[in-house]
């Protein structure tokens, strides 16, 4: 199987690798084991320099680093060293608060004993890692696991091999020993076997409801932790009280970032009648404003989609809705240019069975829907099998605390777009997945919480 980096700007092959053979993953595996028995054991202030480090590099090379995403999967190059310097802000983070987040918790101390709570790394965490933010995605992971002790094994999507091989190299030249971080390149097809291998102690899968299903099943085979953060078709409730330039504006950047790849970007828009019609006026004439073009051109707003075939899923999935019921408003189809573009979308009218309403669409396409009041937009916003995310605009205080309480999802935002941050915990729930990554909480999935109760030394 050939691994093939494609820039989705021309559909140019960029470069072609080989599928790592079995002897060579058996390698990874090895060296991966005897990297943990010493990483493990590493003082917590050496763990944290090679974090400090890395993000130096990523600091200092975040030009470079961005580069190379837009050309493997046609982020705006502005997006992309951005994408790099957030991550050396998590590795910062976990770099800067290790020592503390891994100090036991003592419950009771007396003369000659003591009670406490350890926080002990599991070993290697197997991490299946998506494309759309090459870098991101794989240190929310790795930054906790590895300051905490566990090594980390990549398996990155197949579309953005170049970016999976530089955070391995990210992480040699920050000073870590050989085998604490190391990319495989495999296909989808040899998960379910490292995942079976006692040497693999668990492991964590952003991407689709599909991927996440398949890889849970054979973690629960073998008895494995894991973490999923899967889909979302995140609500952006607007109600009357709602300071409408300010959510327009927002609505726009919260669709159309990365090009509408993201899991927590907002893709339902729930408008209260009395501000409906301006709503959608405003925000129809922003994304049919949007430039389309080279993501490498900084005048650019939306960029491709990253391959052909999610372009041609997106169209599918907007064609279907129309089908079913729904109105275009504005954009609806591929662009008949070099690269896999797609129009900036937006549908009203979407009937609740829709492609658009039901399932997540990954692109730069909006659906719009239409209710009376707080209560119908909490109960429109939760409809869906996801729940990722979810922001709503409004300045009534009491439905801002009414929304942050009843909406279902991982991350509420009051008057802002939901976004992750290493301070504070990620993920979702329903079929958006389970467990958590960044802040502590991210740290302790991939930790033995160990009671430890010590008596009789007196």
């Amino acid at each position: 199987m050939a691994i093939e980096s494609v820039n989705p700007a021309t559909g140019e092959r960029l470069r072609s690798f080989d599928e790592e053979s079995p002897d060579t993953v058996e390698r990874k595996l090895a060296r991966a084991a005897a990297a943990w028995d010493g990483w493990r054991r590493t003082p917590i202030a050496a763990r944290a320099a090679v974090l400090s480090r890395a993000a130096e590099i990523l600091d200092g090379e975040k030009d470079s680093f961005g580069r190379l995403m837009t050309l493997e999967m046609g982020k705006l190059a502005a997006d992309a060293a951005a994408e790099a310097h957030k991550c050396a802000t998590a590795c910062r983070y976990y770099a800067e608060n290790a020592q503390a987040f891994l100090e036991p918790e003592v419950v009771a101390e007396g003369p000659g004993s003591r009670d406490e709570i350890q926080l002990q790394p599991l070993g290697a965490v197997l991490a299946v890692m998506p494309w759309n933010f090459p870098f991101w995605q794989v240190i929310r992971f790795a930054a906790p696991a590895l300051a905490a002790g566990n090594v980390g094994l990549l398996k990155h999507a197949s579309n953005v091999p170049q970016c999976a091989l530089a955070l391995e190299d990210l992480f040699r030249r920050a000073g870590a020993p050989d085998g604490v971080f190391q990319t495989l390149l495999i296909g989808s097809g040899a998960v379910e076997k490292l995942i079976g291998d006692d040497r693999i102690a668990a492991v964590t899968v952003t991407g689709s409801e599909g991927a996440g299903r398949a890889i849970a099943a054979a973690a629960g085979r073998h008895l494995k932790k894991s973490v999923l953060e899967l889909g979302g078709s995140d609500p952006f409730v607007v109600l009357p009280s709602a300071e409408l330039d300010r959510a327009v504006a927002t609505a726009v950047k919260a669709r159309t970032v990365n090009a509408g790849q993201s899991c927590i970007a907002a893709k339902r828009f729930v408008v209260a009648e009395a501000v409906y019609d301006r709503f959608a006026a405003a925000f129809t004439q922003a994304m049919k404003a949007l430039v389309v073009g080279d993501p490498a051109d900084p005048r650019t707003q939306i960029g491709p989609l990253a391959t052909a075939s999610i372009r041609d899923g997106v169209a599918d999935q907007v064609a279907a809705s129309v089908k079913a019921g729904a109105r275009v408003l504005t954009g609806g189809r591929a662009l008949e240019r070099t690269g896999f573009y797609y129009e900036p979308t937006v549908l009203a009218d979407v009937p609740a069975d829709a492609p658009a309403a039901r399932d997540e669409v990954f692109g730069p396409v909006a659906a719009l829907f239409r209710v009376r009041d707080a209560g119908e937009a909490i109960a429109v916003a939760n409809a869906t099998p996801f729940g990722l995310g979810a922001a709503a605009f409004t300045r009534d205080p009491a439905e801002a605390e009414r929304l942050a309480r009843e909406l279902a999802a991982g991350s509420v935002f009051i008057n802002g777009m939901v976004a992750s941050d290493p301070r504070f915990p990620f993920g979702g729930v329903k079929r958006s997945g389970y467990g958590r990554e960044l802040s502590i909480y991210g740290l302790r999935e991939f930790m033995n919480v160990k009671t430890v109760r010590i008596a009789g030394m007196a």
